[in-house]
Formats: structure tokens, C-alpha cells, sequence
């Protein structure tokens, strides 16, 4: 994609264009109150960085009233294809690129917002997808797309403009085929292609009654177009999403925050205030799906499977040659080493060797149910930790902590070395976080690091033990699960200030009663100070009495500790760290850290994913590399 800049008009000629918008809509009739908000997806607390200096958005603009109006001064200009929006100062900067141009990263930031424009950053299609402006460049058979620009091998009569969007080579359908996006391709003998890209409603399909869907599709099942979440206009709503962190309310999509009977959205209509959403249903399987011999090719995700034939992108450990039985045709989603999942593929993103099928289980199959404790567990060579309170130890940072120590607590690190999340040390090359502790699953992780063997936040340069480990490699978890590992470019050196944590046997549920421990370098709300990692006990409880408080809302993917009558518990910064519980001498990773609606509140139950539910993906990533 070219770098380019056109001059922003000032803000009186440039909001002309804003009464023909509105007129355009009522004349196209869309009924309602649409915000111009609708054509963006956002990133909160997110910035987007154009790392060529020549290169300089534009200015900023003071005089926004809100991010609705940003919205509206950006959408019309097709040199505009993103905008931050600073929440303090009120503050709009206009941007001609996205988080898929080249030389541009993103970082977190504690001022703006990231606005960008959806057609430029889905990677499904909406209706036919002539508004498609994405960075695919290769067609459904594999080959590379010829540049628009270019005549040769293939000559044609389009001449690449802004407004229709024909940049470099990617994949575009400027005749309004039905069939979607195409292009002409580098190979003589094929003129032109379809670059298969999926529809937004195909893209993911919904299991079970929805909840943990997070596809793009943002039309309810008549036609009407979708009110944001984070708006409280045409209607007023309580499913705002900085209460909500775990439901996926992002930008108006469909979603079902109240476990109903699939997922819907508001509508934009104010005469219509909610309805479903009309998306496919997956395809089911019996048992682990081991048996299944269906034809589904995509994950829960939409990403396409990897031809279990192919070595590319990923080199597949089980092919038909190695596992006959288990019929491994084509792209086909299957589970040739019985995964407790379900089945899976090995899959066309680069960045994710295997995931989950766009599959659910039978509605007349029971799901497997977490297991009573077993008598003996053994564990390797994990879990143990010489305990110690460092001389110069003050009081800690979880709140209501005590001294304290845990080797396989992590500080994740940002590009200034600054402090935002916490992890588990699970394999010397490999970190186990939560999924809200990143903007996105493929942002780009230069710069990040993670530090081993210090108590303490800030610790001194040189300090002994200190180990520090740029992050190579982020694979998220499957659906509903939360959680992230983390590839370090390099094993990290075991001692005594830095071990392994055990992982639970899959399906292993923590006997209520027990007593587990959380560690962290977050916020401790005025009950210690900034210098060094907290440690605090916790009871755990079973999930019925965890749902009288929760009303029901806590999966058997999770697991509660006890309110106390004092605040303790984890805040801001102590996500993704472990709750460790010390079982046959060992501490095993029982659940991870993730975002409650209120930081250590008094008699209330914390929320925290269970391990020992996803066990078998961990190992999976793991072994798979």
C-alpha cells in the first residue's frame, strides 16, 4: 500500500459534507438513528503508530464535541481511513492509514482511542463486498493477484482510483460480482479468480445458544443495522462494555451478554429496540468428535484450514499416512489424537498452528464434566519454590497482601519497559496470560518483553537474577476460554528465583476449602505500595455457591475464591497471573487472573478461568511450536 497524505480541509468545509450524508441516508432508507460510529471498529487505549518519520498524520483538532463527530468528519473523505480520538482533551486526529498498511504498529496508550474504518480492517465481506477494502492478494486456488496498476500478464480496462479502492494487489470486486472479491491473476493461462473470501454471516457460525460468538456481523435477522454498545442512543441499555469485559461487546456487533436464546444486538431503529441475528448454526459432533467425517474447513474464528497434506504454513505432525484411521481428507476439520475439545486443523494463519473447529457438540450428547479430584497426582519436575522474604521486602501490591514469594510469576512488559500484566511461567519457553492483557491476537509484539526472578516492580539495572525475554510468539486460546500463551525467543535459566508451575491433570477440579495463593505487581488500592510483588490467600469455593452471588453467570470453564470480609483479591495489572494451589507438594496453575467488575470487593466472589478445562490445547501449542 502507497504512503500518502491529502491535506485535511478545515472543519466548516469539510462539514458539509455532513448534512448530504445524513440527507443520503434517509433517501437510501435506513431506518433510525445510525451513528457514523457504526463504519469504524475501535481499540481502546490503543494508538497507531506510522514508524516512517517522513510520514506525519494530521493535526490534531480540538474542536470535536465527541467521537461520534470524529466519526463523522473522518467517514466521508476517502483519505481517511481512521482517526484517534483523545478522550481527555476531547481531541480528533484524522489518519489515511490502518493497522494493515505497512511501516505502522500498534501501542497501548493511556490517552487515545483507535478508531478505524471497517472495510479496511474485516476480513470478512459484507453482502457482495464492494466495499471490501482489505489486504488479501491471493485467490482461492493459491495464486498470487496482479497488481491493478499493472496490464501484464493480463490486460483489463480498470484504472486504479481512491474511490474504487484498487490499491497494489488486493482483492477487490469493482463490478459487483455476487460471487465476492477477485482479481486477475499473475498466471497467463487464468485471467481471473475469486479470492474466496467469506461473508461476515458465514465467517463464524454460532454454537450452542451464542455466547461465546465474536463474528462480525452487525444487521439483526430483518435487515435493520445494529446500535453500537457503547452508545446509549436510540436506546438506552445496562450491557456497557467496560462492565461487561468477557462478553465481546465490541463496536455493534452481534453478541448475547444475557445468555438468551442467541445472539442479538439493539437496533438502530428507535421504534425496534432489539432483536436476533441471523447467523448459521455450526455443525455438531458426538463424543470428542473423533468420529466426525464431515466437511467443515474453518475454525470458530473463520480462519481456513491447512490441508493436512501441505506443509505449509505449518508441518503437520499427524498426516494420512501417520493416522489412517482418522481419515484426514482434504482441509477437513478432524481429532486424530482425540482431543477433549473436539476437533481441529492445522490452520492458513501463519501466526496460529492449530485451533478449534466451527463445530459444536450434539444437543443430545452430554459434554464432558469436570472430574473429582483424583487420589495421586503426579507432577514433574514443577511446582517447587524455595520460600524466602527478601530483606529489603515491604508491604505488597495485591490488595490485602503479605510478603510473599512466587518464581513463576511474570512481568509481562510493554515497549518502555513498562509494567501492564502478569503470567505463569509454564514450560522454560513458554508463558501462560490472559487474553485481556492485549489489544488484539496478532498485534505486533516487538519491543515486548517478559521479566523473570525479581520481586520487585522496577527493579535496579543489574540486579542479580533479573532475567529478561523478548516475546517471540502470541497464540490466543480457543473460544471462551480467555487465556494466551506466549513464545519466548529464547528458554529462560530455572533457579530459585525462577521455577516452573505445574499444570493441573485435564479436568481437575480444586476441592472447595482450598487454600490458594494469587501473586502480582498491580494495583493495591492505598493497602501497600509500588515497589514490589504481592502475594495474598484465598479460599476457594465450588461454582453453585459461586453463582448465588454471580446469578448463575459462572461456567464450568471457571472457577471462584471466596469474598472475604476485607477486600483482598486482584485489581488492574495482576491480570493474567496465577491462582496456585499447593496439592500432592507441588503448586499447580488452577486459574488464571482475568478482570472481575469490581477490584477485591468485600463479600463478593472473584472469577478466574480454569486451567485445567484447557489443559490439553496448552500442551497442544506447546508441542506444536
Amino acid at each position: 500500500m502507497g504512503l500518502w497524505w491529502v491535506t485535511v480541509q478545515p472543519p466548516a468545509r469539510r462539514m458539509g459534507w455532513l448534512p448530504l450524508l445524513l440527507l443520503l441516508t434517509q433517501c437510501l432508507g435506513v431506518p433510525g438513528q445510525r451513528s457514523a460510529l457504526n463504519d469504524f471498529q475501535v481499540l481502546r487505549g490503543t494508538e497507531l503508530q506510522h514508524l516512517l518519520h517522513a510520514v506525519v498524520p494530521g493535526p490534531w483538532q480540538e474542536d470535536v464535541a465527541d467521537a461520534e463527530e470524529c466519526a463523522g468528519r473522518c467517514g466521508p473523505l476517502m483519505d481517511c481511513r481512521a482517526f484517534h480520538y483523545n478522550v481527555s482533551s476531547h481531541g480528533c486526529q484524522l489518519l489515511p492509514w490502518t493497522q494493515h498498511s505497512p511501516h505502522t504498529r500498534l501501542r497501548r496508550s493511556g490517552r487515545c482511542d483507535l478508531f478505524q474504518k471497517k472495510d479496511y480492517i474485516r476480513t470478512c465481506i459484507m453482502n457482495n463486498g464492494a466495499g471490501y477494502r482489505g489486504t488479501m492478494a491471493t485467490t482461492v486456488g493459491g495464486l498470487p493477484c496482479q497488481a491493478w496498476s499493472h496490464k501484464f500478464p493480463n490486460d483489463h480496462k480498470y484504472t486504479p482510483t481512491l474511490r474504487n479502492g484498487l490499491e497494489e494487489n488486493f482483492c477487490r470486486n469493482p463490478d459487483g460480482d455476487p460471487g465476492g472479491p477477485w482479481c486477475y491473476t499473475t498466471d497467463p493461462a487464468v485471467r481471473f479468480q475469486s479470492c474466496g473470501i467469506k461473508s461476515c454471516r458465514e465467517a463464524a457460525c454460532v454454537w450452542c445458544n451464542g455466547e461465546d460468538y465474536r463474528g462480525a456481523v452487525d444487521r439483526t435477522e430483518s435487515g435493520r443495522e445494529c446500535q453500537r454498545w457503547d452508545l446509549q442512543h436510540p436506546h438506552q441499555h445496562p450491557f456497557e462494555p467496560g462492565k461487561f469485559l468477557d462478553q465481546g461487546l465490541d463496536d455493534n456487533y452481534c453478541r448475547n451478554p444475557d445468555g438468551s436464546e442467541r445472539p442479538w444486538c439493539y437496533t438502530t431503529d428507535p421504534q425496534i429496540e432489539r432483536e436476533f441475528c441471523d447467523l448459521p448454526r455450526c455443525d455438531c459432533y458426538h463424543g470428542a468428535g473423533e468420529q466426525y467425517r464431515g466437511t467443515v474447513s474453518k475454525t470458530r474464528k473463520g480462519v481456513q484450514c491447512q490441508r493436512w497434506s501441505a506443509e505449509t504454513p505449518h508441518k503437520p505432525q499427524f498426516t494420512f499416512t501417520s493416522e489412517p484411521h482418522a481419515q484426514l481428507e482434504e482441509n477437513f476439520c478432524r481429532n486424530p489424537d482425540g482431543d477433549s475439545h473436539g476437533p481441529w486443523c492445522y490452520t492458513m494463519d501463519p501466526r496460529t498452528p492449530f485451533d478449534y473447529c466451527a463445530l459444536r457438540r450434539c444437543a443430545d450428547d452430554q459434554p464432558p464434566s469436570i472430574l473429582d479430584p483424583p487420589d495421586q497426582v503426579q507432577f514433574e519436575k514443577c511446582g517447587k519454590r524455595v520460600d524466602r522474604l527478601d530483606q529489603r521486602r515491604s508491604k505488597l501490591r495485591v490488595v490485602g497482601g503479605h510478603p510473599g514469594n512466587s518464581p513463576w510469576t511474570v512481568s509481562l512488559r510493554n515497549r518502555q519497559g513498562q509494567h501492564f500484566c502478569g503470567g505463569s511461567l509454564v514450560k522454560e519457553q513458554w508463558i501462560l496470560t490472559a487474553r485481556q492483557c492485549f489489544s488484539s491476537c496478532h498485534m505486533p509484539l516487538t519491543g515486548y518483553e517478559v521479566w523473570l526472578g525479581t520481586l520487585f516492580q522496577n527493579p535496579q539495572h543489574g540486579e542479580p537474577g533479573l532475567q529478561r525475554v523478548p516475546v517471540a510468539k502470541m497464540v490466543c486460546g480457543p473460544s471462551g476460554s480467555q487465556l494466551v500463551l506466549l513464545k519466548l525467543e529464547r528458554s529462560v535459566t530455572l533457579n530459585q528465583r525462577v521455577a516452573l508451575i505445574c499444570l493441573p491433570p485435564e479436568w481437575y477440579v480444586v476441592p472447595p476449602g482450598t487454600k490458594c495463593e494469587i501473586a502480582g505487581w498491580g494495583e493495591t488500592k492505598g493497602t501497600g505500595n509500588d515497589t514490589v510483588l504481592n502475594v495474598a490467600l484465598l479460599n476457594v469455593i465450588s461454582n453453585q455457591e459461586c453463582n448465588i452471588k454471580h446469578r448463575g453467570r459462572v461456567r464450568e470453564s471457571e472457577m471462584c475464591t471466596e469474598g472475604l470480609l476485607a477486600p483482598v483479591g486482584a485489581c488492574e495489572g495482576d491480570y493474567g497471573g496465577p491462582l496456585a494451589c499447593f496439592t500432592h507438594n507441588c503448586w499447580v496453575l488452577e486459574g488464571i487472573i482475568i478482570p472481575n467488575r469490581v477490584c477485591a470487593r468485600s463479600r463478593w466472589p472473584a472469577i478466574f478461568t480454569r486451567v485445567s478445562v484447557f489443559v490439553d490445547w496448552i500442551h497442544k501449542v506447546m508441542r506444536l511450536g
